[in-house]
């Protein structure tokens, strides 16, 4: 299996209005590019996905391309809804742009769902694609979907829809998860989306990561990616950041380092991470990013 590599999870920029800052969104995918991502990743999680419409993302779609991004190596995009119709208009967006692939997120309005149900939804998306319908990662994100892929459900998909499902971002940030998937779907580009996890995952099969901390560490983790290569600052930095919410967590410390607080904006309902959390938040980052590697 091919390695993937390293895709950041793009944080979306928001100006006062709450409307996409297509100039900040643009420079701060060239600049993860050019400091170690082999791709960017469009409206996943960290990207706030689930509150930018169509119109939105074509628009944006347009200026990474316009701005020189390659759509077949450089970027994907992430389809965030739990109607097919939208989810197929998402996806088809994207692969009419010749995107490198889809990260796509299970339906997460019903909860209460077992993997036949789930199964039938991704099927209708594939099926109502029809040949457009390729390079796609299931986004396995429990703590937020509410909605849990198991290895089952994932070798049926593979099974019925060759080519098209092409992989599985796992953010369950449970190892033994991961385990099960690298163990059963060898044949699958399996992408661990808990940093702290990557290294090993790499090492036993993994093909890369699209994570969130690359918005502002790509250079420490395009090793840790490409060649499950530890680096022990890793999960000091992760571990700050998980004791603070996030999303808004990683938009403080963007804004941190950029110098540039526009950056901590966050969509509603989400809300912006406050100062003092912030400033805690960027001095612990600051010494665990001055650890030995």
């Amino acid at each position: 299996m091919s390695r993937f590599g390293l895709s950041v999870a793009i944080a979306t920029p928001f100006n006062a209005k709450g409307e996409i800052d297509m100039p900040r969104f643009v420079s701060h995918a060239q600049w993860c590019l050019a400091n170690g991502c082999d791709s960017v990743t469009l409206f996943g999680t960290t990207g706030e996905g689930a509150t930018v419409g169509q119109r939105s993302r074509i628009r944006v779609f347009e200026a990474m391309i316009n701005a020189g991004l390659k759509p077949k190596t450089q970027l994907l995009s992430s389809v965030a809804t739990s109607s097919v119709e939208d989810a197929v208009d998402q996806a088809a967006a994207a692969l009419d742009l010749g995107f490198r692939g889809l990260l796509l997120t299970p339906p997460f309005y019903f909860r209460a769902v077992d993997d036949e149900g789930i199964y039938r939804w991704f099927a209708q998306v594939f099926e109502r694609l029809g040949p457009k319908a390729r390079d796609m990662f299931a986004y396995h994100l429990p703590s937020v979907t509410g909605i849990s892929l198991s290895s089952a459900l994932i070798g049926r998909l593979k099974k019925d829809f060759p080519g098209v499902v092409v992989g599985v971002k796992d953010s369950s940030a449970t190892w033994s998860n991961t385990e099960e998937l690298l163990k059963h779907h060898s044949d699958l580009m399996i992408l661990v989306g808990d940093e702290r996890d990557l290294g090993r995952a790499v090492r036993g099969g993994g093909s890369g990561s699209i994570c969130g901390v690359a918005n502002i560490f790509p250079e420490i983790l395009g090793p840790v990616a490409r060649d499950g290569k530890e680096d022990a600052r890793v999960r000091p930095i992760v571990d700050a950041i998980c004791r603070h919410p996030v999303l808004p967590a990683v938009k403080a410390l963007i804004a941190s380092s950029k110098k540039d607080g526009d950056w901590a904006r966050m969509r509603p309902p989400l809300q912006d991470l406050d100062a003092a959390s912030a400033a805690k938040l960027s001095a612990e980052i600051d010494a665990a990013a001055k650890q030995p590697a």
